[in-house]
């Protein structure tokens, strides 16, 4: 709207500033791009027509809004990893609380093997406690504790913090209104007491080979830190969908080249007012600056004589 109501001189002085966001928010092939670079040059020499101003306008148009797409697309992810740790979250505490009232359906107990001979009691180890000469049958989930997948639980967190820790070197600062990098590191947190749960499970149900029993209670917490730092593996992907989301904001991907998108191309603008004579490239738009048959009608030009004649071929 204001670049309809200035004159005309303020209008060619923001001709440069109007073509800046339209080559950061539009693709190389877009034809407002594509038209308003091979003008930029008329325009900032004060050569501005009405249909100049026009579309000094509908590309400026096109640009705020492929912003506010780029920033929707940011707020929406960062509301989904929110949504996400939420759930996540949730899961984890109701975890903690079913395995406080109901510790033996959930027992992260473990009988270390004993010679079958032996005619001594076996050891029960849990995350909280160890139980050693037990009467040899005792099932190892009759000794477990309230508060035994909560602790789990807590050893994940840990393991996860130092996940977290460690991917603050890749972490970048970016100017969107939107903290979409602290979003995806909090998701790693419950993501992690859940790793954890998940991965003593898998061990004590003998799914992961000799690791089926865990002699004493520093090995069951140490492994409940490392599944929990394991969850990195997971949430990295989260970490890298971040990062090339927030790339995109004010940068446009080299666009694919499409014939019916195309159909106009960025060209040099001639220099000064003189004779005509062979464009010079410009990057002003990021794009193909010449077809084949321009080439072939500069060397039908190149072939011209003087007074417009072509000359003749020899015998």
């Amino acid at each position: 709207m204001l670049l309809q109501l200035v004159s005309d001189e303020e209008a060619a002085g923001r001709a440069s500033e109007a073509m800046a966001l339209v080559k950061d928010h539009l693709e190389a092939d877009d034809p407002r791009r594509v038209r308003l670079a091979r003008r930029l040059r008329s325009i900032i020499s004060g050569e501005i027509s009405p249909s100049d101003r026009d579309l000094m306008v509908r590309a400026l148009d096109a640009a705020y809004n492929a912003l506010d797409d780029e920033l929707a697309r940011v707020r929406s992810l960062r509301n989904i990893l929110w949504t996400a740790t939420f759930l996540v979250l949730l899961g984890v505490a109701g975890l903690a609380v079913y395995g406080w009232f109901f510790p033996q359906s959930l027992s992260m107990c473990f009988t270390p093997k004993v010679d079958p001979g032996s005619a001594g009691g076996i050891d029960v180890v849990c995350p909280t406690a160890e139980y050693p000469d037990e009467e040899v049958g005792t099932p190892a989930s009759s000794l477990a504790q309230p508060r035994d997948i909560l602790t789990v639980e807590i050893a994940g967190l840990a393991g996860a913090a130092l996940t977290v820790i460690a991917s603050l070197r890749h972490i970048r600062g970016t100017d969107a209104p939107y903290m979409l990098p602290l979003a995806s590191a909090v998701l790693k947190f419950p993501t992690g007491a859940l790793s954890a749960f998940l991965g003593l499970l898998l061990i004590r149900g003998a799914f992961v080979p000799g690791l089926s029993d865990l002699d004493s209670r520093a090995q069951v917490l140490g492994w409940a830190a490392a599944f929990g730092a394991a969850q990195h593996l997971v949430t990295r992907l989260v970490d890298d969908r971040a990062q090339m989301t927030l790339s995109e904001v004010g940068r446009t991907t080299d666009a694919m080249i499409d014939p019916e998108r195309a159909a106009v191309r960025e060209h040099s603008v001639l220099g000064g007012t003189g004779a005509p004579g062979p464009p010079t490239a410009f990057q002003d738009g990021a794009g193909p600056h010449e077809g084949p048959q321009e080439g072939i009608r500069e060397g039908e030009r190149a072939d011209e004589g003087a007074d417009g004649s072509r000359p003749r071929a020899g015998p």
